[in-house]
């Protein structure tokens, strides 16, 4: 049974002993079902947000969020050109990990939602591109996750022995991605810190003379080291705002651009239907192996005897053309890494359409963790979340990814 805001708030008061709570009030936007959560007013002015998870998945989710707040030292967060919220306390309510940290303005769109041309895309691709350019120390020195290209390679590997393994997985997308894991090229790059697969939906955006900006990011539980390709494949599912999200990227970076970051980012959004499909076959729900198989079918259809590597909009020549674009000051390759094994509940949302399954914990449709990514991109907080929602979001997310595939 979801809390209650007055609940939640109490469970601020206990977080916080010397201040009081003079209002409490939902939040407009939810968090896929994992968490309760209320936007409280404290005596002292400041308006903060309390989050409890709803279940063991979604409490280690908000450590690792907490975690990586912490590690954006004052230093980090005057380098990054937008806010990230500030852990204000933390308690426990009833066993349940209890989260406050400061409230953040701006308004969000979610990736199918993003327009072609300048404006929400490229503010957007420069707010990953200036996350990308931190120092791997940020992720290093908190203990964050470091992962190198070949270690990436290898849970995508992984990933992929898995869902053959359930008997279900169609040949046609198993040599697909079998080719494009054993293609040497597609695997030397270089690593980045990386947010492990945020969604458009995270960042808070802000209008100045009618001109979009990044004004925050909430999502930073998938701090790490890894590929800069992971938190691009929400591309894939955006056709129309694809090239200027890209080229906006290429020229914020100030690294040399790798030509088959592309090719990868497609590889990594067609890999969270395999998560599904592991993740029904390991939870045995039969109905969401399914609903995996149909996707999976659906895609697979799509892009029956394409390699990857050489389907349009991830193909060598569209990487050139795309390099063609980056100026002439890109620096150096520096050195960075990636992430491992879990569907992310947010990810998945942005890439389809309703389709009813028995709901799992963990179906968090952003996609939640496979690590190769951590898919999960929180869209705008809407008071308390609705469990049942996340699963049917991941559902109707890859609906659309399949229909736009």
């Amino acid at each position: 049974m979801a809390r209650s805001p007055l609940t939640l708030a109490a469970s601020v008061a206990s977080a916080l002993p010397q201040v009081s709570v003079v209002r409490v009030g939902a939040l407009t936007e939810g968090a896929s079902g994992r968490y309760d959560s209320a936007v409280v007013t404290l005596d002292d002015g400041r308006r903060v947000v309390v989050r409890v998870p709803v279940d063991a998945e979604a409490d280690a989710e908000l450590r690792a969020e907490v975690h990586a707040l912490r590690a954006l030292t004052p230093g980090v967060r005057g380098v990054v050109p937008f806010e990230a919220p500030e852990v204000v306390g933390e308690s426990s309510a009833g066993g349940a990990f209890v989260l406050v940290e400061t409230l953040l303005e701006g308004y969000r769109v979610d990736g199918p939602h993003i327009p072609a041309g300048p404006g929400v895309a490229t503010a957007i691709a420069a707010a990953i591109a200036a996350v990308h350019d931190l120092p791997h120390t940020v992720v290093r020195d908190a203990g964050l996750p470091l992962r190198t290209s070949a270690q990436i390679r290898d849970d995508a590997e992984r990933l992929l022995d898995r869902a053959e393994a359930t008997g279900r997985l169609p040949f046609g997308l198993l040599r697909r991605w079998s080719q494009a894991l054993a293609a040497e090229p597609l695997w030397r790059f270089e690593t980045t810190v990386t947010l492990g697969g945020v969604e458009p939906g995270a960042f808070l955006l802000a209008d100045a003379d009618g001109i979009p900006s990044v004004t925050g990011l909430l999502s930073w539980g998938g701090l790490s080291v890894g590929d800069p390709a992971v938190d691009l494949r929400w591309t894939s599912a955006t056709p129309l705002a694809r090239d200027e999200v890209l080229s906006a990227y290429a020229t914020a970076s100030g690294r040399a651009l790798d030509p088959l970051v592309v090719a990868r980012a497609r590889l990594y959004a067609e890999l969270e239907f395999a998560k599904w499909l592991v993740h029904g076959h390991t939870v045995g729900s039969e109905s969401i192996v399914t609903d995996a198989v149909g996707l999976l079918e659906a895609l697979d259809e799509n892009v029956r005897d394409e390699p990857l590597l050489t389907r349009e909009g991830v193909n060598v020549d569209d990487a050139l053309a795309l390099l063609a674009r980056v100026p002439d000051t890109a620096a150096e390759l520096v050195d960075t890494s990636m992430q491992t094994d879990a569907y992310d509940p947010a990810t998945m949302s942005a890439f389809t359409t309703p389709a009813a399954t028995d709901r799992a914990p963990h179906a968090d449709i952003a996609t939640s963790p496979i690590e190769l990514s951590d898919w999960s991109p929180q869209a705008p907080d809407a008071g308390a979340d609705d469990a049942g929602a996340r699963d049917e979001a991941a559902q109707n997310a890859l609906r659309r990814w399949t229909e736009s595939a």
